[in-house]
């Protein structure tokens, strides 16, 4: 035991007056004579024991008092057990992630137990130390050591972050290893990311807050049968939930709201720690760009339960035709939708080269030879992952369609018309086409004029089983010119969607229906931007990223730290460019903690990281004064000296 104030230990010399006080009377005896006592004598010795008895009491309790009494100034403790850095400055971690809306025990959030936690620490410590803040913002605040009251006032603003900090980051962010770290957190196996060793110099005490065992549903990911949207065609909105816990979640009702109103509803049921695929029907008429969100009420974590994703039709797809003259074509008529399509035709003798970068589709319809200066222009557009669509002529010369497409084709011998076989439904080309896959369909009829042998993944064959269309890559082959001697399939019903298909699988800027809050690069297109005006994200606040163009694209810098989940149009002047949606990292769903010992295992170990084990504010504070500023004991000092003060009292007033 040791003493915070001993100099006031000198006064125990004051315990000498009581019993000086009792070996001395001071009191004058009276002398009385009586005529007999015998009877007197024995009630003189009774009263004489009783009252030895008493003043030996009343003396005991008079040292006591004394003695607790001046213990209790002298401020006595028990050590603590582990030392404070000697600088006096603490480093507090509280992680602010939206996993710690779980509730724990005490039926509130693991971020405000959190706080609680990083209240006791502030408030437990003697005035003088500093403290460093930091949370998963990185906030300027964090930069420097605060005084307690700085601090206390910060714990009243903080608020759930979206951001996810692994360990390595905040370690990063700490910096200076030299002073004594208190990490709040909940250890969350999917963020937290253990992937370095601490050295000897780190002094951590981990503090971990474990959830109440809960099933949390979130949304894995959702996708569109078909990814590019164009045609007004049919599509399909396919869902995957996740439950990530030990409950089955039975007919928890999902509702996909598309501009606010609510388009369709889905219930499932999903098993312990699996996943389950739901699919929405998607509206014929939608125009432009649409805010679309799926929802369902999934408690006590919420956080999750929404999940955003846009639908946006604005986009046309620049198609770019490369044939002999300048007379309409086939192609032009399909691909003439200026709705849907940026086209643009070139006589073989008048290429603009310059727009074959841009393009999202290249067509080489009915030229019979490619001449050099041709070949090597779709050449550079291929390596650029360009997609190409050639058509031959009526003659084409092999040697020339051998350099252009790289496949080893042979002569021809099929001078008659063959019809083609019916398309295979499961090809994935041909998904969503079709209303109705019935085998009765009429197919068109075509003579085979390019031969590049056997090819089953074929997307159409003859009935010989021959390719008609076939992809290589990036790269759709016909067999046969479109023109009405070698072919019909120019005017059969199957045309149409066949080159919508080979238009949409030719986009070269897919637009992502959705983001999650860490990506770094948003691409959007940007035709025609003009002037030195930057282009801005405006949703629940307004940015301006950092941001580049190039060609028709504008390349956006995120800004991690400012966006948050939900939709942002990304506008230039009065022109809307985009619309972009941010959901939450689906990691920070997946609730599974680590052991405070696994953590501690997994950094290194030793006796530079120790364990909390509080469950309520009151023990860890508790456990902080054991381990650091020791147990005081002069409260019950002084309550053992008013113990004793008024055992006296009680001596002299009812010991008769």
């Amino acid at each position: 035991m040791s003493f915070n104030y001993p100099q006031f230990l000198w006064a125990l010399t004051a315990l000498s007056i009581p019993i000086i006080i009792h070996l001395f009377n001071f009191r004058k005896t009276t002398r009385i004579f009586f005529s007999n006592t015998r009877f007197l004598q024995q009630v003189k010795q009774e009263t004489t024991q009783k009252r030895k008895l008493k003043r030996y009491l009343v003396l005991a309790s008079r040292l006591l008092f004394l003695l607790f009494l001046v213990l209790a100034f002298a401020q006595p403790f028990l050590p603590a057990r582990e030392q404070l850095t000697s600088q006096r400055n603490l480093v507090v971690y509280l992680d602010n992630s939206y996993s710690m809306s779980a509730p724990v025990e005490q039926k509130v959030r693991a971020l405000d137990a959190g706080i609680g936690y990083v209240r006791e620490v502030v408030e437990l410590f003697p005035t003088e130390t500093r403290f460093k803040l930091i949370t998963n913002d990185f906030a300027p605040f964090s930069n420097t050591y605060k005084s307690k009251s700085e601090i206390l006032d910060q714990l009243s603003q903080i608020r759930l972050s979206p951001l996810s900090r692994s360990f390595s980051e905040v370690v990063k962010r700490i910096g200076d290893p030299g002073n004594t770290v208190f990490w709040i957190s909940d250890f969350q196996k999917s963020t937290f990311g253990v992937d370095q060793v601490l050295d000897s110099a780190w002094q951590i005490r981990l503090v971990p807050i474990e959830y109440q065992q809960t099933s949390n549903v979130f949304v894995d990911s959702i996708y569109l049968d078909n990814p590019f949207i164009i045609g007004g065609e049919k599509n399909t909105l396919q869902v995957r939930l996740r439950n990530e816990g030990p409950r089955t979640v039975e007919g928890l009702v999902t509702k996909l709201t598309i501009n606010e109103v609510q388009a369709a509803t889905s219930s499932v049921t999903i098993e312990p720690n699996s996943l389950i695929e739901t699919s929405f029907d998607l509206a014929r008429g939608l125009k432009g760009l649409n805010k679309a969100v799926l929802s369902f009420s999934d408690f006590p974590v919420s956080f999750d339960n929404e999940f955003y994703f846009t639908l946006n039709y604005s986009g046309r797809l620049k198609v770019v035709e490369i044939k002999p003259d300048g007379r309409p074509t086939h192609v032009e008529n399909v691909y003439g939708n200026k709705e849907l399509f940026d086209f643009h035709g070139f006589a073989e003798s008048n290429v603009d080269y310059s727009e074959l970068a841009n393009a999202d589709l290249v067509v080489v319809n009915g030229i019979n030879k490619i001449d050099n200066a041709l070949n090597a222009a779709i050449q550079l557009y291929q390596n650029n992952n360009g997609s190409l669509l050639v058509i031959p002529g009526m003659q084409p010369d092999n040697n020339s369609y051998r350099g252009l497409l790289n496949l080893p084709l042979a002569k021809t011998t099929s001078p008659a018309l063959m019809e083609l076989d019916k398309p295979d439904f499961q090809n994935p080309f041909f998904e969503n086409v079709f209303e109705e896959k019935s085998v009765a369909l009429a197919m068109p009829q075509a003579q085979k004029v390019l031969d590049w042998g056997a090819d089953r993944s074929a997307i159409l064959r003859f009935k010989n089983g021959q390719p008609y269309l076939s992809r290589f890559n990036n790269t759709f082959v016909l067999a046969s010119s479109l023109s009405h001697e070698v072919s019909d399939l120019s005017t059969h019903a199957i045309f149409v969607p066949v080159m919508y298909r080979i238009a949409a699988s030719g986009k070269k800027a897919e637009r992502k229906p959705y983001y999650y809050l860490s990506s770094s690069l948003v691409t959007v297109p940007a035709d025609s931007l003009t002037g030195d005006e930057p282009a801005r994200m405006k949703g629940a606040q307004e940015l301006v990223p950092s941001q580049r163009r190039l060609g028709n694209k504008l390349l956006l810098e995120i800004p991690r730290f400012s966006v948050n989940h939900g939709f942002y149009y990304v506008t230039h002047g009065r022109d809307t460019l985009d619309l972009l949606a941010f959901n939450l990292e689906k990691k920070e769903s997946m609730l599974a903690q680590f052991a405070g010992e696994e953590v501690k295992t997994a950094i290194g170990g030793g006796n530079q990281v120790s364990i909390f084990k509080a469950t309520s504010a009151e023990t860890f504070s508790n456990e902080i004064k054991e381990r650091y500023l020791g147990t005081p004991l002069w409260k019950y000092a002084l309550i053992l000296a008013l113990i004793f003060l008024l055992a006296e009292v009680l001596l002299i007033r009812l010991l008769k």
